[in-house]
């Protein structure tokens, strides 16, 4: 039996009611301010940048922390938290530049909201109303417990204020207590955006807000993180809570942004609150963020520092026949370096094109677009300390210079794609086949296949309409018993990726592979997922999602290297102690491990997937120093047997943007599956375990 499937550019394939009046859309993405205020006429911009805030010049501590909005005339504004000790609940203003004409010029720092007697104001949030003008900056009052000697505020409430004049002129504070006292997780401070809040195709306004217990008292786990939003359906004269995303230990999420697929469900895409190199959390709303489904992590947009992200719809609302385009900002790194863009077909279910704005020190991020086209990011960059920049930047970029030329609003990105529904139309051999409804699927539903027998497969039949080149892309579910998955087409192997581990990395959640470029003629053919050995968890599960074949004029970009700290899915202490330490720059992630030197009774390993047969250049971080060995072995497996590598730690490696000190260890051939990096303390002094890498030759 044939698989459900379709060809679309970007439209979800779930139903969404019934269909809108015209003059419901109308009212949710007509002008915001009078006929007379058209957007401005601009030369097109490439790529500039514009400092808002720097601390070294301007008079606060620290500028961090943002809002930002774009009105439909063009009009910019930034809000961002002024600081008056580098602490998130210290002292705080919260400060405006307006930037009129898309930024072409920017008015001096007006200060909204001044810090009294020690207030700590924070979490600015802008909400749009494009039916009415109105513009709505949440905030939040953040109060420490006298007990608590930390700089992390206990309890926080919402403030609004509001204007009627594209931010000339803003209204009295409004507190707005209350709206969470009926939850039952005892959260005491309620932190909005930051960033912006959306305007769903019914009018509705919607912000996310996370959630939180004291922190005198509790520990991470105890303190309940979670994410219930507000909503207004009445132009912001009164305000609402939503139902919250179930809480869970497993994905205590945090600060979030909110995009409406062209379906009309709502994505919630946050960051972990405990930090760390994570995958964001997501989770859905089928009825226009009244309500949510339990929260997945989501590997879509990678693996990087536990930070504020933005998303934003680019383009392609619900109802329109524009190209769907959400934008993401990040520091793709696991500490905060490295701010990078990236532009998605799909609805965020992908991440296509990618293009790095700044390798060095990044932070929070913000995204808007001007009626051109035109880009605005507004991040915080610079400094010397790894938590909060020196400055505060606005970015302009046109679609074409973040793609490469590969996408414009006036040509388009030439996307086309064929989704197929792997949660239906499998024949299963030697396992048990079953289906598992799940909002985050991309269909709703997800295909989970049972065997205990290497070799069990499931296999579908793929109709592909026309004769010619594709990239596949599987989007895959990740458990902690996940085992490992081989792909075949027509019994060859995809060239990019063949197999892959499913075993999730702390919690379970959805993963994307692109499994390469293949040929297909008109007709079917036969796409094989074989249960090929346990995973790194040691699990047998194979879950999957969809198998997307791509028609484009250009590649994606990919990442592909194959990475393992020494605290991620793959590390394992084998014998002996190997403490974790900071104390030298130059490793990746949150720290690395060391040993003194001995005889080899300390031993660590590194266990990779090797995406496809190839050869592949090994490569290890350490941090240098003269106490470290000059002889660490490390041991390498490969077609053939193993090789024992010396390297002199006193000697650094090479760095690079996302972290790391690396140095080669050779290049081997590999064959797809698991592969494993060792390494003992038979050396002359401390030895260093970091991070491994593989890094495809051929």
């Amino acid at each position: 039996m044939a698989p459900s499937h379709s060809w679309h550019t970007g439209i979800g394939r779930r139903t969404f009611g019934k269909g809108l009046a015209a003059a419901s859309l109308a009212a949710a993405l007509g002008p915001a301010l009078p006929a007379s205020a058209t957007p401005s006429r601009r030369a097109p911009v490439s790529f500039d940048e514009t400092t808002l805030w720097d601390n070294t010049v301007d008079p606060l501590e620290s500028y961090h922390v943002h809002g930002l909005t774009v009105l439909p005339d063009d009009t910019v504004l930034v809000v961002t938290e002024g600081r008056h000790e580098v602490c998130d609940a210290g002292p705080r203003d919260l400060v405006l530049r307006r930037g009129p004409r898309g930024g072409e010029s920017w008015e001096a720092t007006q200060t909204l909201v001044t810090s009294v007697e020690g207030r700590s104001w924070g979490n600015p949030a802008f909400v749009v109303d494009r039916s009415t003008g109105g513009v709505f900056l949440f905030y939040m009052l953040s109060v420490r417990l006298p007990e608590n000697t930390g700089c992390s505020g206990d309890k926080g409430d919402l403030y609004l204020i509001s204007s009627a004049d594209g931010g000339r002129t803003w209204s009295e504070p409004r507190e707005m207590s209350g709206l969470f006292d009926h939850f039952p997780y005892d959260w005491a401070l309620h932190g909005p955006g930051p960033g912006h809040g959306i305007q769903l195709d019914n009018g509705r306004l919607l912000l996310n807000c996370s959630h939180r217990r004291v922190i005198v008292g509790n520990t991470v786990e105890q303190r309940f993180y979670g994410v219930a939003s507000i909503y207004s359906d009445d132009h912001g004269q009164s305000w609402q809570a939503t139902a919250e995303v179930p809480v869970s230990v497993a994905y205590p999420i945090n600060e979030a942004r909110l995009i409406q697929r062209t379906d009309g469900t709502v994505l919630l895409n946050g960051r972990a609150a405990a930090g760390g190199n994570r995958q964001r959390i997501v989770s859905v709303s089928s009825d226009r963020g009244l309500t949510w489904s339990p929260p997945r992590l989501d590997g879509s947009t990678g693996t990087f520092n536990a930070v504020d992200a933005s998303l934003l719809r680019y383009s392609g609302r619900p109802g329109t026949p524009e190209v769907s385009r959400v934008l993401f900002s990040r520091p793709d790194s696991p500490v905060r370096t490295n701010m990078t863009v990236s532009v998605s077909y799909d609805d965020a279910y992908s991440f296509r094109y990618s293009r790095v704005i700044n390798t060095g020190r990044s932070y929070y991020s913000e995204l808007a677009r001007l009626s051109d086209g035109t880009i605005v990011l507004v991040y915080g960059r610079d400094g010397d300390n790894p938590s909060f920049p020196r400055r505060v930047v606005a970015c302009r970029f046109s679609l074409q210079w973040l793609t490469d030329g590969r996408d414009s609003p006036q040509g388009g990105p030439g996307y086309r794609e064929h989704v197929i529904d792997l949660s239906t139309g499998a024949q299963a051999d030697q396992g048990t086949l079953s289906t598992v409804a799940d909002p985050v699927a991309r269909g709703g539903n997800r295909a989970l296949f049972t065997s205990s027998q290497t070799g069990a497969f499931l296999e579908y039949t793929v109709d592909v309409a026309a004769t010619g080149s594709y990239e596949l892309l599987l989007r895959y579910f990740r458990s902690a018993d996940g085992g490992l998955v081989t792909v075949t087409v027509d019994g060859k192997r995809p060239p990019t990726t063949a197999v892959l581990d499913t075993t999730a990395d702390r919690a379970d959640g959805y993963d994307v592979a692109h499994l390469g470029e293949v040929h297909l003629t008109a007709g079917p053919h036969r796409l094989r997922c074989t249960a090929s050995g346990t995973g790194r968890g040691g699990g047998r599960l194979v879950s999957l999602d969809t198998l997307s074949l791509i028609d484009a004029p250009s590649r994606a970009d990919v990442p592909g290297d194959v990475v393992v700290d020494n605290d991620e899915l793959g590390y394992q202490v084998v014998t002996g102690t190997w403490s974790a330490a900071t104390g030298v720059a130059g490793y990746r992630g949150g720290n690395y491990r060391t040993a003194p030197a001995g005889t080899g009774g300390s031993a660590v390993r590194w266990r990779l997937p090797v995406p496809c047969d190839g050869v592949y250049e090994v490569q290890v971080s350490h941090t240098a120093h003269e106490n470290r060995a000059s002889d660490a072995p490390f041991t390498v497996t490969y077609v053939g047997g193993t090789k024992v590598v010396r390297v002199d730690q006193r000697k650094a490696g090479v760095t690079e943007p996302r972290g790391g000190s690396w140095v080669p260890l050779g290049r081997y051939r590999m064959s797809a599956g698991l592969t494993t990096i060792g390494l003992s303390n038979a050396a002359d002094g401390y030895v260093v375990a970091d991070a491994v890498r593989l890094r495809r030759i051929s």
